[in-house]
């Protein structure tokens, strides 16, 4: 039975593991789009024609956020699952949908203006092209984020109870994996040794 107590319990939800591919790609996307938005920045750098990061530099802001809270979800599930708090995580990940959108949305205006009123080859029609690429990329990224939310949910409110005490002791090591203190074996006794008579030797 699904319970809302599933989100603020500590230990890792049961889940699927391409979850874990998903924060994957997540992960490695971002690390595209951060450099797409450096390269966005450093284009005007220096706050040529009043520009001063803008787009770029919320995607940036954005990626960096990710790697903190995707990588190291990533990190905690790997090594150290006793210590998952779900409702943290869980706040994070809302928050990196909010900022995703944020972020391809801003790049995707910010992308038309540029590409609309600026020649090729310019400075504005580069910015323009590298936005665009942000804008793409990042609302990849954003619907990647509410997949793994969806499923983030339903696996935490099927299992309301998380990780009991024993596991978040001994790092998710279950008590009945470890034998009980001096048990005692039944030992087969060996079958008695069989009596062979002695033939007396016949005389000569």
């Amino acid at each position: 039975m699904s319970s809302a107590h599933g989100l603020i319990a500590r230990g890792v939800p049961p889940q699927p593991l391409w979850l874990l591919y998903i924060k994957i790609a997540i992960l490695v996307l971002s690390l595209i789009l951060l450099a797409m938005g450096a390269w966005a920045v450093s284009i005007f750098s220096g706050g040529w024609y009043g520009y001063s990061g803008g787009a770029g530099g919320m995607v940036i802001f954005v990626t960096i956020f990710s790697f903190l809270v995707y990588g190291g979800a990533a990190a905690v599930e790997l090594w150290a699952q006793h210590l998952f708090y779900r409702i943290a995580f869980f706040i994070g990940y809302i928050l990196s949908i909010i900022f995703w959108l944020s972020a391809w949305a801003w790049s995707a205006s910010s992308a038309s203006v540029w590409l609309g009123y600026s020649w090729k080859g310019t400075e504005g029609h580069k910015e323009g092209q590298a936005l665009a690429v942000c804008a793409g990329l990042g609302a990849v990224v954003w619907i990647l984020t509410i997949v793994h939310l969806a499923f983030f949910i339903q696996a935490s409110l099927a299992d309301p109870q998380g990780a009991p005490a024993s596991q978040a002791e001994l790092g998710n090591v279950k008590h009945n994996e470890v034998p009980p203190a001096g048990q005692q074996y039944p030992q087969q006794p060996y079958p008695a040794q069989q009596q062979y008579t002695q033939q007396p030797y016949a005389t000569q």
